[in-house]
């Protein structure tokens, strides 16, 4: 290990325990699959969203220093209104060819926008810098993003691993390792959301050097330890501390809905979801960080009251990604050269 952890305690236990949805996972939406590619050499993988049939999407950048891909094509003025994937990535500005080895499998597959006899599989995506984490980044002349993404995608299925997987095979935070995390919920309406974060954030998921997660208050049957809030918290906590230069982290997620959204719609989603960030991460949005959040809307579940019902989806979204982000970091396992994992310093 590169790093030391903090010295073990021993957390309470604190009561969670409501509903949850069949897997935890995004892919409790209906409609929505994931699939993984890593390379433990490279310390770098791809996680990529596949949709069973295209769907509305938006996205929502905060961080300062974001690597992305097609992301103009989801503003709810441009002609195409519903997408076929999104892709998160390793390997920063490298990663967004991962992309085009997931448009690749989709057109296989007959899949993408109709242009005269041509489709055209419209996959949007976002990547993460993970090229000083100890990995083999000596690929030669082009590097394997491209490949990861045709394999990730060609296994696109509705379960998937969590924490040292895909896009967060080779993440850190400020102070531990980082991850892929995934949550899902139903609200009172009864639409199921879910989500899925690549967590490689400027800042911790931690409440100061301790066990407790910024996030604890929104976690559902102990699904990243159930450790609850500190009784006390340490002033130190509050005070930021950062990893890295610009441009050397970030947190790519996505939120999906079986809710039938517009595109206006669905980016008012991405906005509130993009406050899960700031739940469970501290600091967030920083000049350091390239915070991406897309949103979609697979449209199987019709709003019957629009304003009401977005604006739960919206919160609801929030809740789920900062339960995301937690489960990443808690599910993540340690790889030499970079920090230790939450597991290694405070499970017993």
């Amino acid at each position: 290990m590169s790093a030391r952890c903090a010295p073990r305690g021993k957390p309470q236990a604190f009561s969670t325990r409501r509903s949850l949805p069949h897997r935890n996972l995004i892919t409790d939406v209906a409609g929505i699959l994931v699939g993984q590619a890593d390379d433990a050499r490279l310390a770098s993988g791809v996680t990529a969203v596949v949709f069973a049939e295209p769907a509305v999407a938006a996205v929502d950048v905060r961080g300062g220093a974001p690597a992305t891909r097609e992301t103009d094509l989801l503003e709810p003025h441009r002609t195409a209104e519903r997408i076929d994937a999104v892709v998160l990535s390793g390997g920063s500005a490298f990663g967004l060819d991962s992309a085009a080895g997931v448009q690749a499998l989709l057109r296989e597959r007959g899949r993408g926008f109709a242009i005269g006899n041509i489709r055209v599989p419209l996959v949007c995506g976002a990547a993460l810098f993970d090229l000083l984490n100890g990995g083999d980044k000596n690929w030669g002349r082009f590097p394997p993003y491209r490949d990861l993404g045709y394999a990730a995608a060609a296994l696109a299925n509705d379960t998937f691993a969590l924490g040292t997987a895909g896009a967060g095979f080779g993440a850190t935070t400020v102070n531990l390792r980082g991850g892929l995390g995934s949550a899902s919920a139903v609200t009172r309406d009864g639409h199921t959301v879910g989500a899925l974060a690549a967590v490689n954030a400027c800042g911790s998921a931690n409440v100061g050097s301790g066990p407790h997660f910024w996030a604890a208050p929104f976690e559902i049957d102990h699904e990243f330890g159930g450790l609850g809030f500190p009784a006390t918290l340490p002033p130190a906590a509050l005070a930021p501390v950062a990893k890295g230069r610009p441009g050397e982290n970030t947190t790519i997620a996505i939120v999906a809905t079986d809710a039938a959204l517009t595109k206006a719609q669905t980016k008012e989603l991405a906005v509130m979801a993009q406050d899960g960030l700031a739940r469970a991460l501290y600091p967030a949005h920083t000049t350091l960080d390239g915070d991406t959040v897309f949103a979609v809307a697979t449209g199987r579940r019709p709003l019957a009251d629009a304003v009401n019902e977005l604006t739960e989806l919206g919160a609801v979204a929030a809740n789920v990604l900062a339960r995301a982000v937690a489960r990443g970091v808690f599910e993540a396992k340690t790889l030499p050269g970079g920090p230790p994992s939450w597991r290694d310093c405070h499970r017993k």
